[in-house]
């Protein structure tokens, strides 16, 4: 172990014991480091990369997360990750979201700017991420699923449902047990042609609403809307029927719905249009009251329409197997032009992301049934299926490099044994299809007081299944007002994860560790606002995490 390391971890004892008496004496000023002695300690250290061992690691990379425009620009933090990794992985810019435009083409110029940079630099570019349920072009996605329209119509009277009776079709329709249906012969309909229902009320009830007739549509009606009933009609006495409005068959809800009906013995067409007021509202069902006449009734031509101020457009769902044809071919087109306009520099990818459900963790992440979905969240898998892994690992196996080292990566995998244990199997399930998968990335967004054991176990069964494993986001959180001693309980937890990966994870296993925290977040950041997690602090000045990391790296044989 390093001596100025030692010197730093003695402090931190001592710390621990100051730390029962005075919390105060442990607040971190970030204007200046704790004390000049422990910062000259820290600034002794070398670049981080330096203590990568070669010769006992010969493929591993020491990653870094950085934007796009980070790297580009050539700004500082441009040299800080040259001097110090290997690799980078953007956080945003070569996901589908940043990538694919709203007609489906891709925008590729700053993503070719940037790998003409990293190659300049000789700084791989791990290629993030090709297929994920996040930062997706989701618009663009559901266009191409959204229903086809049939027709379309200017202001007007929009048909909701209708029945002429020439068939059997009573879908729209039924009477209760006291009135008797049929229908009448052939050219006995309205105007002498067609056919008729003919409802039959036996005798005379105690109460009107006793023999109904019931008309259905969908949905039910809103206060303010428009609606208009035309219908042919005729009886063998003279009679009357009172309109209720109903929510549903036998809910009875309002006396008056589309007015009263008079019959007589010679066909009229009865409209009637009205205004929906609120003791309707929401009323699906038209109910006749036919039982104070003891007569057969007749009706021909139903027909219940909506007024639409702006017209109406006339949809039709398209089918699953359609949906996933299309998905499918915008899977293709995204994963297979972004894969070969990298080939000649990106040479590992994250085809698949985050597929395992937090709560099921044995099972897929789905969108169904999520409420508040975000404007940028599409579920791939809701669509392809389980096999939605596998078709994005052999888009992406025969678009690139044959020597490609493709991964699906996760998160919590050491929180939840689970969950590792979940994408372990997911990973034999693609591979039984018979897709390669190379490596497996593990996330490990964790704190200061993450559960050591878990961590330990998640590396023991990662390593288990013989494929590379990456550490591909790490970052410790210290917390919002992190005392001294906790920035110390970082830089061990940060040495604790190298140390533990070099453990278990065999030399021709370990593809590498990316850092994700390489500075500390502002307050107002996206991620982790305010947490200290990096390994340097706001103003580029580094903090005890580097050395605990660099230590870690070190002691990897």
């Amino acid at each position: 172990m390093n001596k100025l390391y030692k010197v730093l971890l003695l402090s931190s004892v001592l710390m621990t014991a100051a730390s029962c008496t005075n919390d105060n004496v442990l607040k971190y000023d970030y204007e200046k480091p704790a004390s000049i002695a422990n910062q000259e300690a820290i600034d002794v250290y070398s670049d981080l990369k330096s203590y990568v061992d070669r010769t006992a690691n010969p493929n591993f990379k020491l990653g870094a997360g950085i934007s796009l425009n980070d790297y580009t620009s050539k700004s500082l933090m441009y040299r800080l990750v040259n001097k110090n990794f290997d690799e980078i992985t953007l956080g945003y810019e070569m996901k589908h979201g940043a990538i694919v435009q709203a007609d489906g083409s891709l925008a590729l110029d700053n993503v070719n700017k940037l790998l003409k940079t990293a190659k300049e630099a000789n700084v791989t570019v791990f290629g993030h991420t090709l297929c994920w349920h996040a930062n997706q072009n989701a618009t663009y996605l559901k266009k191409l699923i959204a229903p086809d329209v049939l027709s379309s119509t200017g202001p007007g009277w929009d048909v909701i449902t209708a029945n002429d009776f020439e068939t059997a079709d009573a879908s729209n329709y039924q009477v209760n047990g006291n009135v008797t249906s049929s229908f009448t012969a052939a050219g006995q309909g309205a105007n002498g042609t067609g056919r008729a229902l003919k409802l039959t009320n036996a005798s005379v009830r105690a109460n009107e609403w006793d023999a109904q007739l019931y008309i259905k549509f969908s949905p039910g009606v809103q206060i303010g809307e428009k609606y208009r009933l035309t219908m042919d009609i005729r009886a063998d006495a003279p009679a009357s029927s009172p309109t209720q409005a109903q929510l549903n068959v036998g809910g009875y809800k309002h006396w008056d719905f589309f007015g009263n009906l008079s019959y007589t013995a010679t066909w009229t067409t009865y409209i009637k249009e009205i205004t929906v007021t609120k003791e309707m509202e929401t009323c699906n069902t038209i109910a006749f009251n036919l039982g104070k006449t003891a007569t057969s009734f007749y009706y021909d031509n139903l027909k219940i329409e909506k007024y639409s101020a702006t017209g109406s457009v006339q949809t039709k769902d398209k089918t699953p197997e359609q949906k996933k044809a299309i998905i499918g071919d915008a899977l293709d087109k995204w994963i297979t032009g972004m894969v070969k306009n990298c080939a000649s520099y990106v040479t590992a990818w994250d085809v698949v992301n985050e597929p395992m459900d937090d709560g099921k963790p044995y099972e897929l992440k789905t969108g169904a049934g999520k409420a508040n979905m975000a404007a940028d969240e599409f579920y791939w898998q809701d669509y392809l299926g389980k096999d939605y892994a596998v078709e994005a690992f052999r888009l992406a196996r025969k678009s690139g490099n044959a020597t490609d080292k493709l991964f699906v990566n996760d998160y919590n995998l050491e929180y939840s044994t689970d969950k590792c244990k979940g994408l372990i199997q997911y990973v034999s399930y693609i591979e039984s299809k018979g897709q390669k998968v190379d490596g497996i990335g593990t996330q490990m967004h964790i704190t200061i007081n993450s559960d050591k054991a878990k961590i330990e176990t998640m590396f023991q069964l990662l390593a288990a299944t013989g494929k590379l494993i990456k550490v591909s986001e790490l970052d410790v959180a210290a917390g919002l007002n992190p005392t001294e001693f906790d920035l110390r309980k970082q830089a061990d937890m940060y040495k604790y994860v190298v140390d533990m990966y070099a453990k278990y994870i065999p030399v021709s296993q370990r593809y590498g560790i990316t850092v994700w925290g390489l500075t500390d977040s502002k307050s107002d950041s996206s991620w982790l606002p305010g947490q200290h997690q990096g390994l340097w602090d706001l103003k580029y000045t580094r903090k005890f995490s580097y050395a605990g990391f660099a230590e870690g790296l070190k002691g990897a044989k």
